[in-house]
């Protein structure tokens, strides 16, 4: 457990992952070296579930990564509604610096689990990119996908009718935190209907409702907080 934890053998496991971060991995181990003697005290946050990490006007300076647990980023409107945007698990990253920007301005991020987050503060991060080109290219192609995705998500979500909206988002949940199980993807993190209508901009009860039919027609199986869906029935419908 992270609790368990010494903050020194926290740092050791910062220091242990960062290769395996998608964006790190296969770079010269002299780029990973110089990346490993950011990680202190300072920047290594051992956070347990429900803390709130950034807010809107309170948003942190630099790049963070998610070295264990998982993270919700979320916004909300005049009325206080939330809509999720994303969720970050292990080797996933979100904030600002001058050259890149994630799109996490103005965005609540919040642990839905025990969780270790490392930062690297701007102006550290900043040399690296100018000093190592190859590392500059990764970070390009990766804000390329996340343009796509979220182009990707809009045509999906403005299109669909609600039905559409939960299936398409489930499935796009199964494919990031999917565990297989009895021909269904057991979606591997703690899941309201309330966090649902959340993530697609819809009200609990239509969405409960939605989630009833489905489950009626054996596209997926619930219970408190967890949702499986039979991934070749709901691309049928997708399709």
């Amino acid at each position: 457990m992270l609790h368990d934890e010494t903050m020194n053998e926290t740092m050791e496991r910062v220091t242990s992952f960062l290769p395996q971060i998608k964006i790190f991995e296969s770079l010269p181990a002299e780029i990973i070296r110089e990346i490993e003697q950011l990680v202190t005290r300072s920047n290594t946050y051992k956070l347990s579930n429900d803390t709130i990490l950034q807010s809107p006007g309170n948003e942190k300076n630099g790049l963070f990564f998610v070295i264990a647990g998982k993270l919700r980023l979320y916004k909300t409107n005049s009325a206080g509604k939330q809509h999720t945007v994303c969720i970050l698990s292990e080797g996933g990253m979100f904030g600002e610096v001058e050259t890149f920007s994630l799109s996490t301005r103005g965005t609540y991020v919040e642990t839905m689990e025990d969780s270790i987050v490392f930062s690297i503060p701007a102006e550290q991060f900043e040399p690296l990119l100018v000093k190592y080109s190859e590392l500059s290219l990764r970070f390009l192609s990766e804000l390329s996908k996340r343009l796509r995705d979220q182009d990707e998500l809009v045509e999906k979500l403005v299109f669909r009718d609600l039905r559409g909206k939960v299936l398409y988002f489930l499935n796009r949940l199964s494919k990031k935190f999917g565990i297989e199980e009895n021909g269904y993807q057991k979606i591997d993190i703690p899941l309201t209907h309330q966090e649902l209508a959340n993530m697609i901009g819809a009200t609990r009860e239509a969405v409960s409702l939605t989630l009833q039919e489905l489950s009626n027609e054996g596209i997926i199986v619930t219970s408190r907080r967890m949702v499986m869906i039979h991934i070749e029935k709901a691309m049928q419908e997708l399709s």
